[in-house]
């Protein structure tokens, strides 16, 4: 691989022979005395597992590169090959092995190669290196065989520094503001600003209602019924930032506010399945999901089968499943209520315990 004068820093390569023979009574992630190696001001350790690391990779060679320290404002390129029993370097074994890369940040190494970190925060490298038994077949010379590594070391290249985006904080800041507002909503007695643009890129039916032929797509104002001013501030949020908004509890009461938030997560799933915003839908039902209880259940379950939700509905059916939580979901008001409302879910839970039963 070629680096460029003004790139490269510094680099070294180390020859190293390994005594095959001497490899063959060490255990599985047994590692070899650590060999030093420096680039400049750089140091680093090569580590070799000669039966590997772990049990899964005790048929492979092992290699990484242990950091001894990391510094932001460099890259470090970690090189590997083997010589082959004509003295010459392999490049089979060159190609197969390629170049981990990692770059440097303020809290670590970023990966940017496609070989997987180990456990060591400042570690690079190989579980899979080679073979056992190619390293003996291929280059194995006299119960001996020879590693070249080298340590490459990279600046930044005076790279402009790029700041994150921010572009859901923007957006985030256009909800409810009435600059360059094109359409508001009546909710509850709350009006709400927005933009017809940002909304019907967001969701295929507000693109219908407010773009389309009907008479929303020439209201200046478009009054919603059957939905709550808090949830549909929540639903602004998520199409301005894709982000599920929190909530503050309305009550004092550890109860009753979780009551309060599971009220408010349903109602917005609600909402999300009546506009299609499937990923805020999605997140709706996590929030469901993390709250469910045997007394939340019945009701988590009746509100994922009328809103087409089915990964909610598979897990408060498992949860439905275990015995011990089925006893006591059954003197539950929610249950007498999902036995009124949805009786074909009674059935697929009658069917399930009948399933889990004992032949």
């Amino acid at each position: 691989m070629e680096y460029t004068a003004a790139s490269m820093l510094a680099s070294s390569f180390i020859e190293y022979k390994l005594d095959y023979l001497e490899t063959q009574k060490l255990a599985i992630g047994e590692c070899l005395p650590g060999i030093r190696i420096s680039a400049g001001e750089h140091n680093a350790t090569i580590l070799l597992f000669p039966r590997g690391c772990e049990g899964r990779n005790g048929e492979y060679i092992a290699v990484f590169l242990l950091l001894t320290e990391i510094d932001p404002k460099i890259n470090v390129i970690f090189e590997v090959f083997l010589m082959n029993k004509d003295g010459k370097p392999s490049s089979l074994c060159a190609k197969n092995s390629s170049i981990d890369v990692i770059r440097g940040t303020s809290s670590g190494f970023r990966f940017l190669g496609w070989h997987r970190f180990i456990g060591w925060h400042r570690s690079i490298g190989w579980h899979r290196f080679i073979t056992r038994s190619d390293l003996e077949s291929i280059y194995v010379i006299d119960g001996m065989a020879t590693f070249i590594c080298g340590l490459v070391i990279l600046g930044d290249g005076g790279a402009i520094a790029v700041p994150p985006s921010n572009l859901g904080g923007q957006l985030g800041a256009m909800v409810g503001s009435a600059d360059g507002s094109d359409v508001s909503f009546s909710v509850g007695g709350e009006t709400f600003h927005a933009h017809r643009a940002v909304l019907a890129a967001r969701s295929p039916v507000f693109r219908v209602e407010l773009l389309g032929s009907t008479a929303e797509a020439t209201m200046p104002c478009v009054t919603l019924h059957d939905i709550e001013p808090t949830t549909f501030r929540a639903l602004l949020h998520f199409v301005y930032t894709d982000v599920l908004q929190i909530i503050e509890g309305s009550s004092s009461s550890t109860t009753a506010s979780t009551s309060d938030h599971l009220l408010h997560h349903q109602r917005l799933l609600a909402a999300a399945d009546r506009y299609a915003l499937d990923g805020l839908k999605l997140m709706c039902a996590q929030k469901l999901w993390e709250s469910v209880s045997v007394e939340t259940v019945a009701t988590t379950l009746g509100c994922a089968e009328m809103h087409g939700c089915p990964e909610l509905k598979s897990k408060c059916l498992d949860f439905f499943m275990a015995e011990s939580n089925f006893k006591k979901v059954v003197v539950t008001d929610g249950y007498f209520l999902l036995i009124q409302n949805f009786p074909l879910v009674i059935e697929e839970i009658k069917e399930g315990k009948i399933r889990a039963m004992p032949l």
